[in-house]
């Protein structure tokens, strides 16, 4: 075990499903020179979560189920805590996440997350993707997630869910870097991520956040 290690990096990805979160994980594990963990809501629901709680933390605005939104801040204050337990024993995380606060009732999640990274050297990334694209990739389709996307065909208008997620993931909108994957490449935003990481201004989203 490394003793009195430096905190490693947290850098948090928000934004809609099917934004390229995900593919953006992929090129900062596979790119950058040191270890990253993935501690995103893929793994979290797929792999921690169990079937009578999922989507979990990916629920999706519009408070449509209600008889689940009392776990939501518990699942993402465990998250959040093993994110900043990794971070303190000095390994690097990324975790793609899809923050909103649109459920029946406000529960400030968001605040409560940023609180719990206190201290951490912590980045907030908006990953923002019109919503054309949005529609384009979600009837493209994605292997292994058959049947879990609201789609439509070309001709016909936008599913309200995917509405909401477009308009209600990036509230309040404080981060440290935005980043639009329809013109950038996984391999560019995580060299952006890269540069940002680099520079010696210390991030404030999170912060800011928590402050508020």
């Amino acid at each position: 075990m490394v003793q009195d290690a430096k905190p490693g990096w947290i850098v948090v990805l928000n934004g809609a499903p099917r934004s390229g979160k995900s593919s953006i994980v992929a090129a900062i594990q596979e790119g950058f020179d040191s270890p990253w963990m993935n501690l995103g809501v893929d793994v979290h629901a797929r792999h921690a979560t169990p079937p009578r709680l999922h989507p979990g933390i990916g629920l999706r605005p519009g408070g449509e189920r209600p008889e689940l939104e009392a776990w939501v801040p518990l699942l993402y204050a465990a998250l959040y805590e093993s994110i900043a337990a990794h971070s303190r024993l000095g390994l690097n995380v990324v975790a793609d996440l899809d923050h909103h606060d649109a459920h029946s009732a406000p529960l400030g999640i968001l605040r409560d997350c940023a609180r719990r990274l206190a201290g951490l050297p912590a980045l907030l990334v908006g990953v923002r993707c019109p919503v054309e694209e949005i529609m384009r990739r979600r009837r493209a389709g994605q292997p292994g997630r058959e049947g879990e996307y609201a789609v439509a065909a070309a001709d016909e208008p936008v599913p309200d869910a995917v509405l909401r997620w477009q308009r209600e993931v990036h509230l309040p909108g404080l981060y440290d870097l935005e980043l639009d994957t329809s013109v950038l490449r996984p391999e560019d935003c995580a060299a952006a991520i890269r540069r940002r990481l680099d520079d010696p201004a210390p991030p404030t989203a999170f912060r800011r956040l928590a402050a508020g």
